[in-house]
């Protein structure tokens, strides 16, 4: 079941986000709510269905909660993204802020952690992911998946979800969706964008995944088959990203910033995930014995 809502649930939001690029002003601005809220059911709907609610419950907790309390001091504050203000084409605000951005969030946050546990050794042999072959980028602390604090892990899904925002604060702004007070320093290419909105992202994201791993409990240690819709959402996300910034969107220098950030996860997992196929379905080499499987 979960696999099969997960699968329907993608499929629905990747109709949406295709026709995103055909649509203009209201339309478009309605079309990026529902895609966030069709994001947001995917994300929480399969951590509470493949790993229970204290694990949805978490999520919820840290990505929500945190991500509303975290834009909600941003624009208070100016900290830690710098001076920024929403416009009201995102639907109703709180504090300043579009109930629809913390949403945002926690749909990538969850795809982003369990694309970095699959990286860092936590795939479950003989459930349909693989066993860990491929380009992984090493296991929790102490070399054990699922340590009681895994840096690498959460190193690589703080960064997997921080450069998300290398696509997705261009095309908001190019929108009008929110605008910068001050812009100043900006990555080259990418006027009108603070690189301090990309660091205060990549502090509030370290934390988020900090709190995640203690809080989600032990469920969320490791992958298998039911992670699968989640990875096509990470891998999607990154993919059509790139491609509708260069072709459709007119950013291109977003499309090179985020295609280079995403990158350290996504391309990663793809190599890894092919190679798990590829080795499932041959079965695992056993070695020749010299002088009876060694041909002449």
């Amino acid at each position: 079941m979960t696999r099969r809502l997960s699968w329907a649930l993608l499929a629905v939001l990747v109709l949406a986000q295709i026709c995103y690029p055909l649509t203009t002003g209201e339309t478009r601005a309605r079309l990026t709510v529902a895609t966030v809220v069709l994001g947001y059911l995917l994300s929480v709907g399969h951590a509470l269905l493949s790993r229970g609610p204290r694990t949805a419950a978490a999520l919820v907790a840290v990505a929500t909660v945190g991500g509303f309390a975290i834009e909600a001091l941003g624009v208070a504050t100016g900290f830690p993204f710098g001076s920024y203000d929403y416009s009201g084409e995102l639907g109703p605000k709180l504090a300043g802020v579009p109930l629809i951005i913390p949403l945002a969030w926690t749909w990538m946050a969850w795809p982003a952690w369990l694309a970095a546990t699959r990286l860092t050794g936590g795939a479950t042999p003989g459930s349909g992911a693989g066993t860990g072959s491929g380009p992984g980028i090493g296991g929790d602390a102490g070399g054990r998946p699922g340590g009681r604090f895994p840096v690498r892990r959460i190193a690589l899904a703080a960064v997997g979800l921080a450069a998300w925002d290398l696509f997705l604060d261009p095309q908001m702004v190019a929108e009008g969706y929110w605008v910068w007070r001050d812009a100043t320093p900006a990555l080259p290419g990418l006027p009108g964008i603070p690189v301090s909105n990309y660091l205060g992202w990549l502090l509030f994201a370290v934390l988020m995944m900090s709190a995640l791993r203690p809080l989600a409990g032990p469920a969320v240690v490791t992958t298998d088959g039911r992670d699968d819709p989640m990875f096509a959402l990470w891998l999607w996300t990154y993919f059509s990203s790139v491609l509708a910034h260069a072709v459709f969107l007119d950013l291109p220098a977003s499309a090179l910033w985020g295609a280079a950030g995403m990158s350290v996860a996504a391309v990663p997992l793809a190599v890894t995930l092919v190679r798990s196929r590829r080795d499932d379905r041959h079965g695992p080499r056993q070695p020749q014995r010299p002088g009876v499987d060694a041909t002449a």
